[in-house]
């Protein structure tokens, strides 16, 4: 094989994975709708137990929305969070801050405008942070996914 045939087929192989990756590129995430959406998505497809949504426009600037689900093991709380931040980053180039990864009991990952808690069940129980966002209102602001 002569060096010219080599470097067309690395030009060959360099232009199909540059294609294939375009094929393959994240959805684009252009509103906190979008974030909330990949969140939701990435949580399930982890096996995230009990997601819940929050609506948080209008009541706080923290972000747009926050989500609180469990994981049934700090493993699983562990596993779901630095895939979710790894989702995130992957869609937005955006590293979320992440605290609580270490010991798996309560995991905050903050993306901006959405903020997640994952917890582990007895901690998620303790804490009851649904209760304290929801506050007065009806159980109908609360919308499971």
């Amino acid at each position: 094989m002569k060096e010219d045939d080599v470097l067309s087929l690395n030009v060959d192989a360099a232009q199909a994975a540059d294609h294939g990756a375009a094929m393959t590129a994240a959805p684009q995430i252009e509103t906190s709708d979008d974030l909330l959406a990949l969140i939701l998505s990435s949580l399930n497809d982890d096996k995230a137990e009990d997601i819940v949504q929050i609506d948080l426009r209008g009541k706080t600037a923290i972000g747009d929305y926050m989500v609180i689900c469990s994981g049934r093991s700090t493993r699983q709380v562990s596993a779901i969070s630095e895939k979710l931040a790894q989702a995130v980053k992957d869609a937005t180039g955006r590293t979320s801050k992440m605290e609580g990864r270490e010991t798996g009991d309560w995991v905050l990952i903050d993306t901006g405008d959405v903020v997640v808690h994952v917890f582990r069940p007895e901690v998620r129980e303790f804490y009851q942070l649904e209760k304290m966002w929801l506050g007065g209102e009806d159980a109908a602001a609360v919308m499971p996914h």
